[in-house]
């Protein structure tokens, strides 16, 4: 059973993103604030569930939260400012149309840093130990799984719709042979991925 809070007073949002190691497509984030003593049996990190586990539960947070947002960094951005900062800053944004403001952050990982006055906490794994973060993944995983799928019917040769933009041997070789799309993210390297793979 994961936790409902980390201090048991305060207003708390539990914040994790998702495509951080994607090849194509944005990275989403999402922030939620459950009621405190918020309980739920099945709530796990994304990366635990089933698909149609994720598809489940995603109505029943967002009809528990009292507060729940999602953001959205596309690919030149991720370009821009690199993954990690991208995560940074899809987090920020999912906070900052919450309709709650919280008092304190529960952040899935090691690092974090932004432009908010709110205090953090980065939680190694938090997405497997605090509730409001795992609903946080679900939300991010699900919402992008499902705009990966909205860009694979106009670039269906990248196979989007099962790889949702990761590094499959499917994705590779439509890379090697059609090159990259507006959606891929030039600084992983991508140009020199495809001449290595028509070697």
């Amino acid at each position: 059973m994961l936790k409902s809070q980390y201090t048991g007073n305060l207003t708390e949002a539990g914040c994790d993103e998702a495509g951080r190691g994607s090849l194509a497509g944005p990275l989403f984030a999402a922030a939620v604030v459950f009621p405190k003593d918020y309980t739920h049996p099945l709530l796990n990190d994304s990366k635990l569930l089933s698909r149609n586990q994720r598809e489940m539960l995603r109505p029943e947070v967002e009809k528990d939260a009292i507060a729940f947002a999602v953001s959205r960094v596309e690919a030149q951005t991720i370009d821009e400012i690199n993954i990690l900062n991208a995560s940074f800053l899809g987090m920020e944004q999912a906070v900052k149309q919450l309709e709650v403001k919280p008092d304190l952050l529960l952040i899935d990982g090691n690092r974090f840093r932004s432009s908010l006055n709110i205090p953090f906490h980065c939680i190694v794994k938090g997405d497997q130990k605090f509730l409001a973060i795992a609903a946080a993944s679900i939300l991010a995983k699900t919402y992008r799984d499902d705009f990966m799928e909205q860009l694979h019917e106009e670039f269906p040769v990248y196979h989007w719709k099962e790889n949702k933009g990761y590094p499959t041997r499917a994705h590779q070789d439509a890379i090697s042979f059609y090159g990259i799309t507006p959606h891929h993210r030039r600084s992983f390297r991508l140009e020199k991925q495809m001449k290595m793979l028509l070697r």
